[in-house]
C-alpha cells in the first residue's frame, strides 16, 4: 500500500471471510485506476474468490497479477462475462466509462462494483437507474474514504448510536497529492475525468449522506478553478461546495491537488460531525506532525473529551456486507438509492460551479 500516492492506496486488513471457499466469485477488469486493488483486497479478505483479470494493457494486467498472483488472466472482457460462476465484477475504468460498463456487466447477469466516482453525467445516473430497474443487479461504488477507512466507519457506528445526538452539520476536508508526473493523460481530460467536484468530491458528499441522514440535499454554492497548473488547463485543482440536506443537516467540504511533497501521506483526509449533544474529528490518514499513523478518532461529548487510534481494531466490513447482499439480495452494505443519490448530488455540485463559472467570466 503506498501511502504517498493517492491513486495507488490500496489498505489491506485481517481476513474476515463471510462465505467459503468458491462460493463467491468474482472478477477484475479496467485497470485504469488503481482503487482497483484496493477493491479486491477487500472483497479477497472477505472470502471473495478472485479468478479472472482483463485489460487491453498487458503492463497493467501483469502489476495486477504482482498483486494477486492466483489469478487467471482472460483474453477478453467476454470470457468474465460468460463464466456462471462469477457473482461480480469489480472495475475502476476511466470515470466517463464507468457507466457504460456497469450497464453491459448487469445485462450480463452479474452485480457491479465500480470506483468511484460511479458517473460523470446525469444521463449515464439514468441509464443505470434503468438497467439496475431491469435486471435486478446491483451497482455498486467504492467510496474508499469512508468504506476502507477504519475510523470512518467506526464514526458511523457512534453517531448512529446517538453518541453525538442528532447531526447537525457535517465539514469535509479531502486534499490529495498531485503527483502530475505520474498521472495517465485522461486524468487531465475533463470529459473523462468529470471535474474535481464529480471525482473526488463523491467521496464528500457520500459521508455527509451516511453521517446525517439526509437522503436528498439541495446544492446552495459550488466553485471550482485551476490555481496553480496553467499547463493542464482543463484540471480543476480546487473545489467546495455547500449542501443543505433534506432533514435539514448542511454541510460544507473542499477538495484540492495541493497536498505539499512535506507530508508523509498522499492527503491530510479530515472530517468533522456536529451533533446536538457532541462532535467528533477524523484525521483518517496522518495525525499531521505527531503521529504518521492514521485511523485517529476524537469524540467530545458532556462526559468528556476521548481520542481513539482504530487501527487494525474496526475491519473493513463492507465488503463482507456487499458479498453477504450479492447471494442474498439484500442491501445491507449500502442501498443502491444512497449510491446513486450520492453519485447525483456530485454531480450537480460540478454542475452549479460551472455555471457559476461562466456567470463570474461573463460578469
Amino acid at each position: 500500500m503506498s501511502k504517498s500516492d493517492g491513486m495507488n492506496y490500496a489498505p489491506k486488513g485481517k481476513p474476515s471471510p463471510v462465505v467459503k471457499p468458491g462460493e463467491f466469485v468474482f472478477a477484475a477488469t479496467a485497470l485504469d485506476h488503481g482503487h482497483i486493488n484496493g477493491q479486491c483486497n477487500g472483497l479477497s479478505e472477505a472470502g471473495g474468490e478472485l479468478r479472472w483479470v482483463y485489460d487491453p494493457d498487458p503492463k497493467k494486467v501483469e502489476a495486477f497479477q504482482k498483486n494477486f498472483p492466483g489469478v487467471k488472466v482472460a483474453p477478453n472482457l467476454e470470457t468474465i462475462l460468460d463464466d456462471a460462476d462469477v457473482k461480480l465484477v469489480a472495475a475502476a475504468a476511466i470515470p466517463n466509462l464507468r457507466g457504460p460498463l456497469g450497464i453491459r456487466v448487469m445485462e450480463s447477469g452479474k452485480d457491479y462494483f465500480t470506483d468511484k466516482t460511479p458517473f460523470t453525467s446525469l444521463e449515464q445516473l439514468d441509464a443505470a437507474k434503468v438497467a439496475v430497474e431491469k435486471t435486478g443487479k446491483k451497482y455498486a461504488v467504492y467510496f474508499s474514504e469512508r468504506l476502507h477507512v477504519e475510523c470512518a466507519m467506526y464514526a458511523g457506528d457512534l453517531v448512529h448510536s446517538g453518541a453525538i445526538g442528532k447531526v447537525v452539520n457535517v465539514i469535509g476536508m479531502g486534499p490529495h497529492r498531485l503527483g502530475a508526473a505520474g498521472r495517465p493523460s485522461w486524468f487531465f481530460n475533463k470529459e473523462q475525468y468529470g471535474g474535481i467536484l464529480t471525482d473526488i468530491g463523491s467521496h464528500q458528499i457520500e459521508q455527509f449522506l451516511h453521517y446525517s441522514g439526509a437522503t436528498d440535499a439541495e446544492v446552495i454554492s459550488a466553485t471550482v478553478g485551476n490555481f496553480a497548473n496553467p499547463e493542464h488547463p482543463e484540471l480543476e485543482d480546487f473545489g467546495q461546495a455547500s449542501l443543505l440536506g433534506n432533514n435539514g443537516a448542511t454541510s460544507h467540504y473542499r477538495v484540492d491537488w495541493f497536498t505539499p511533497a512535506g507530508l508523509g501521506t498522499w492527503g491530510d483526509g479530515r472530517t468533522f460531525i456536529l451533533g446536538t449533544k457532541g462532535y467528533i474529528e477524523l484525521r483518517k490518514y496522518i495525525d499531521v506532525a505527531r503521529d504518521g499513523e492514521g485511523n485517529q478518532l476524537y469524540l467530545i461529548t458532556d462526559e468528556g473529551t476521548q481520542h481513539m487510534s482504530l487501527t487494525g481494531k474496526v475491519g473493513y466490513p463492507y465488503f463482507g456486507q456487499l458479498i453477504l447482499d450479492c447471494l442474498n439480495r439484500t442491501e445491507n452494505a449500502m442501498t443502491q438509492a444512497h449510491a446513486f443519490k450520492a453519485a447525483e448530488l456530485c454531480i450537480r455540485c460540478q454542475l452549479v460551479a460551472e455555471a457559476t463559472a461562466k456567470a463570474t467570466a461573463g460578469a
